[in-house]
């Protein structure tokens, strides 16, 4: 499939819903007559499966369709399509072969000219100087010059980029290699480490599987990376290396060298291991972690907390964010950044505590001299996010009324049973066992009633006095619409006194993020809001990690707290902007004061939040086109 072809099938599988073909041409910054064309062309290459659904509604993917339709395409053996099937194919051959591949036999065996092969060899190169490989030519034929390490490297990456969701599909490896026990090895590796005392990441433990694959791969055609260097080869824990010995000549009759089982070992221990799992953490700390990286890590923990108003001074979350630090710096020195398939929703979805992780990454960065990316940034927020999780809920509990005429005990039956199912996100006020209810007076947020209401609010739910499944789920869907309510409500009292008509502007344009960054604040700096400095640090926030934490709003902001007051300028534009990997029509550039930290919570999520909503936008796009009629329709949005 062409690459453009993938972007849009990729954006229908994240949707739960009709996509439109406006929002798809936002998406991948094309006409909606591409994407009709786009459209046209999936489904005639999928034929005779419907892979994806049109209506006047939009399109829809066919999930089982779609799952059936990729898995013909991963075991078709035809010729590579797309110019990057095509980069990926020349690799393979590029890695298998001594003597190089010649370039009118790859012309003919991919059913394209000799001019469309040197076009992707230019790719190629590209590719191979990343992974410290040259790409030597000799009249028509090429080849890879440079160490068994590199050749893997590029081999990895090609995977990696075939993996479009982030989670490298493990059934893929084993076609592509011939390995159907890969499986099998990866089962008896996660219990037998498990059972050692290590937890498992399972989001990286593919990654690894593909290193194990390569590996066994090249040594069974004698690509060794075993030499004569007479120097201690590096490993990791000598009982990692002993199992990886073990499993790979019980499942692949092959036998690693020292050197092989030490590459794969430091692979599994900085990105996949955690060691100390049912250990104190006491213990834990004295036997993997030094005390001068653990007392700066407190140090940042405590910055962190003060500056956001959390609590994060918890000696179990210190020591394994420590753990997990440690083989993050590991990896940075050694340019080897591990992938996070959820970086994308967990940016989106906890916007607050992705900040945090941002901050913290920030100052560990700083101290250890090392880059840190986004996947690396959402680990952290998932250690964050975990610890204020236990911590407290973020939401109070709901408060809710039942109304059951008494018949027998079937009140207190259903009482029981809401309070069984729903007892950690609701609070029973009252139950009303009468008919002749004054519906008026009823003050709790949600109302459960057995008896059918005329005219009742969006929060009364009507129900059997035996709840079925179609119950509960409407007693959840009320609970979420209050709770929606509240967060909005409390962002209309926060957020409306930080705008200013003066820093409000409709479609305004700049090449890039940086552009637009100081033209907002040079806005806010003419106001005496903030100053030059202010400004950059928002560019260097930008820079470690993109502010659009959704598809249709950028952020962006410094991690220092020094405008005078709290504010915002805001554009609102017709036409997309490129910021980051996604194409936003909103951008508001926050200056926080040093008193205003709290608001800086309740602002941020909930300004995220309300602007993450697709429908929400267009509507302030096509009505908010002057400074009131915005506030009138963010007012009404914010009501709903």
């Amino acid at each position: 499939m062409s690459e453009r072809y993938e972007r849009l099938l990729d954006y229908l599988a994240g949707a739960d819903d009709w996509v439109t073909a406006g929002e798809l041409a936002d998406r991948l910054g094309v006409t909606t007559r591409s994407v009709r064309s786009y459209v046209t062309s999936v489904k005639q290459a999928a034929m005779p499966l419907e892979v994806i659904a049109s209506s006047t509604s939009g399109y829809r993917l066919n999930r089982d369709a779609y799952a059936e339709f990729l898995s013909a395409v991963r075991s078709s053996s035809k010729a590579p399509g797309s110019p990057r099937d095509r980069v990926h194919a020349i690799i393979r051959d590029l890695g298998e072969s001594i003597d190089g591949v010649d370039v009118f036999d790859l012309a003919s065996a991919m059913y394209v000219s000799e001019s469309t092969v040197e076009a992707d060899l230019r790719k190629v190169k590209m590719l191979a100087e990343d992974a410290g490989l040259e790409l030597a030519r000799r009249g028509s034929r090429v080849r890879l010059e440079g160490s068994e390490l590199g050749r893997r490297r590029l081999l990895s990456r090609i995977f990696r980029d075939q993996s479009a969701q982030g989670f490298l599909d493990l059934d893929y490896i084993q076609r592509e290699f011939g390995f159907p026990a890969l499986g099998r090895f990866k089962d008896d590796l996660v219990e037998r480490l498990g059972a050692t005392g290590y937890f498992v990441n399972e989001y990286s433990i593919n990654n690894v599987l593909l290193h194990v694959a390569i590996a066994v791969d090249r040594v069974s055609k004698d690509r060794s990376i075993e030499s004569a260097d007479p120097s201690p080869a590096p490993g990791g824990p000598p009982e990692v290396e002993r199992l990886l010995e073990q499993l790979v000549a019980e499942h692949f009759s092959v036998r690693l060298g020292v050197r092989e089982l030490g590459y794969l070992a430091i692979l599994l221990t900085t990105r996949v291991l955690t060691p100390g799992h049912d250990e104190p953490t006491e213990d834990v700390a004295a036997a993997y972690l030094r005390d001068d990286d653990l007392a700066a890590l407190r140090s940042i923990v405590a910055l962190a907390s003060d500056e956001y108003l959390v609590d994060l001074r918890d000696e179990d979350f210190l020591v394994r964010l420590g753990l997990h630090v440690r083989n993050l710096v590991a990896r940075g020195h050694e340019s080897a950044h591990t992938r996070n398939p959820m970086t994308r929703s967990i940016k989106s979805s906890y916007p607050m505590i992705y900040e945090l992780a941002v901050f913290i990454a920030s100052q560990i960065q700083r101290r250890e001299g090392i880059p840190i990316n986004d996947d690396e940034i959402a680990y952290i927020a998932l250690h964050v996010g975990s610890h204020l999780e236990r911590q407290s809920r973020r939401e109070e509990r709901i408060t809710c009324a039942i109304v059951s005429p008494t018949y027998y005990d079937l009140h207190e039956r259903l009482r029981e049973r809401v309070e069984a199912v729903f007892g950690d996100d609701l609070q029973v006020d009252i139950t009303i066992t009468r008919t002749d209810v004054d519906w008026s007076a009823l003050s709790s947020d949600i109302v459960i009633t057995t008896i059918p209401v005329q005219g009742a609010r969006d929060t009364v739910v009507t129900v059997q006095p035996f709840l079925t499944d179609g119950d509960v789920e409407a007693i959840r869907r009320a609970i979420a619409a209050v709770r929606r309510h509240r967060r909005r409500m409390q962002l209309k009292d926060e957020l409306l006194q930080y705008f200013d008509e003066r820093l409000f502007f409709r479609d305004l344009q700049a090449p890039d993020e940086p552009t637009m960054i100081r033209r907002l604040g040079s806005a806010m700096v003419e106001l005496g809001i903030i100053d030059d400095e202010y400004v950059e640090q928002a560019i260097e926030r930008e820079a470690m990690s993109s502010t659009a934490f959704t598809d249709t709003i950028a952020v962006p902001h410094a991690m220092t707290m020094s405008a005078s007051h709290t504010a915002l300028a805001i554009v609102v534009n017709e036409t997309p902007m490129q910021w980051g990997g996604n194409r936003v029509t909103v951008i508001a550039l926050i200056a926080f004061s040093a008193e205003g930290r709290r608001a800086f919570q309740v602002v941020f999520d909930q300004l995220v939040e309300v602007f993450s909503d697709r429908d929400v936008v267009q509507r302030i796009i096509r009505r908010g086109t002057t400074f009131p009629a915005f506030i009138d329709e963010l007012v009404r949005v914010m009501d709903e």
